[in-house]
């Protein structure tokens, strides 16, 4: 790749003399140095950079059961939860988020989300790309290179590099489902493969246990029985770093092999990618040997106790102090992908579900990140997004009673409630509204495209900005401005 291309700060000279020095450790000094050296000054390689965490619930939550509670409203549709008042006077939400509800100052809630569609495979590439309307090439769990691309390839694409790691990850998984196979949405799609999300898979398990969901160790539960699960073979290690599609190996050996098995495929990278690729391979491979910091974002299971205390000593806990620490690295986007298998589809065992498996290892680990954030300086920079595909159905049934001994709720595009954290947004604040039964919005409908502009904005990226397919066709980054009242500047 060429000095020039953005999403490359490196030269490739400076690139190959990191991997020769890798072993010796090169640090974020070095990459400093070599950057510097291109011409950059001090203050714009030392501004506090913006990026987002985007914690995208998989199977959609239920709006009623969390942050838009209708106590007020017939038993079918209130629930058993009951609200608690958070930090902030004025604004209730979910009992079964106590933690959440006391750091109110740092997040705001949108209560009027919408878009038309309840299937969870156009519901997701709905939200992940940010465009309401699926075009007619769309084929369902069946990713195509004419997708739109997601919301974390664009965002990737259009952010300089803070660091030799790739400026959008997505982790601990890409989104299965088990029935059908894989999401499209949330990959490059017209974008091209160069620009896809780094995808760090931290399992080795296929996706086969369809009716298991949840957070491992401690809250994995069948969910069709609403009942803990006892299964011991989930794993959750680093590096099984999985390359975009193109790239040669899914997997790294180790730290001290890694340069010697690219160079062992370069013949083989050669016939099958371009030198571009070639350069993207080897970075990464770089960055994971390089820098103290790096690796230590990925050995999430090797911090303190205390720490994994603080963040909760499983799956959901282990993948947001890992964001954190790509932040802290670099990265300028991060999806966490939280609950494996659809773990927030809850069509029966609702209440018991949420209460047992779901909001214990939630509450604790996304206030956990705040803290962490906010102490460390980064929160006021960090926009943190929380959203499933969907909301649901304002009304409980128990459509399936030879599936779920308890009732639930259904899939509901129409109406969800969507939680922005830290990014200097103003803490304490709802936007919008929905109808007495939490069906539709009521006042201030905001779709996905602002969703996604909401996004953009805080990244940093111009409204004029423009992103362009394989073709060299452009089209423009911003489909709708970004939510009123909730971003500064």
């Amino acid at each position: 790749m060429n000095a020039t291309t953005p999403s490359h700060p490196m030269l490739r000279r400076d690139l190959l003399q990191a991997g020769a020095i890798g072993f010796m450790g090169l640090s974020m000094a070095d990459v400093f140095a070599l950057r510097a050296a291109r011409g950059e000054s001090a203050s714009a390689i030392t501004k506090p950079p913006r990026s987002v965490i985007f914690l995208f619930l998989t199977g959609g939550p239920s709006q009623h059961d969390t942050f838009d509670m209708k106590p007020e409203a017939p038993a079918e549709i209130r629930g058993e939860f009951s609200p608690i008042a958070t930090a902030t006077p004025g604004i209730d939400i979910t009992e079964g988020l106590p933690m959440l509800a006391q750091r109110s100052r740092h997040w705001s809630l949108l209560r009027s989300l919408s878009h038309g569609n309840n299937g969870h495979d156009q519901g997701t590439y709905i939200m992940l790309t940010g465009r309401s309307v699926i075009p007619p090439t769309f084929r369902a769990s069946k990713p195509q290179p004419v997708d739109w691309p997601s919301i974390a390839a664009v965002s990737g694409a259009m952010t300089a590099p803070r660091s030799i790691l790739p400026s959008s990850v997505i982790l601990p998984e890409k989104i299965y489902h088990s029935n059908t196979g894989v999401y499209p949405g949330q990959f490059a799609g017209l974008l091209g493969e160069k620009h896809e999300p780094w995808l760090i898979e931290t399992t080795d398990k296929p996706h086969a246990y369809h009716s298991y969901s949840g957070a491992f160790p401690g809250y994995l539960f069948d969910l069709h029985k609403g009942e803990h699960s006892d299964r011991d073979d989930f794993r959750f290690e680093v590096p099984f770093l999985s390359l975009p599609d193109g790239m040669l190996s899914s997997r790294f050996g180790e730290r001290q092999n890694l340069l010697s098995q690219i160079e062992q495929q370069r013949r083989d990278l050669d016939k099958e990618a371009s030198t571009a690729g070639y350069d993207r391979y080897r970075e990464l491979a770089v960055s994971l040997i390089a820098d103290p910091k790096v690796r230590d974002a990925f050995e999430v299971r090797k911090a303190p106790p205390k720490v994994l205390e603080r963040y909760g000593d499983n799956s959901f806990g282990w993948s947001l102090l890992m964001a954190r620490r790509l932040v802290e690295a670099g990265v300028n986007m991060v999806q966490v992908n939280m609950g494996n298998f659809g773990s927030w589809d809850l069509h029966g065992n609702n209440t018991v579900n949420l209460k047992e498996f779901l909001f214990p290892p939630t509450d604790r680990a996304v206030s956990a990140l705040l803290d962490d954030l906010d102490e460390s300086g980064l929160l006021e920079s960090t926009l943190i997004v929380m959203a499933g595909e969907f909301g649901r159905t304002p009304r409980i049934t128990h459509i399936a009673q030879n599936i779920y001994k308890y009732p639930g709720r259904d899939h509901w595009g129409p109406c969800q409630s969507v939680l922005f954290a830290g990014g200097g947004i103003p803490g304490g604040t709802i936007i919008g509204s929905s109808d007495a039964q939490g069906a539709y919005p009521a006042s201030d409908l905001q779709t996905p495209e602002s969703f996604a502009a909401t996004i953009y904005h805080a990244l940093g990226i111009p409204r004029e900005a423009h992103w362009q397919d394989v073709a060299g066709r452009p089209y423009p980054v911003y489909q709708a401005d970004p939510i009123a009242g909730l971003l500064p500047g």
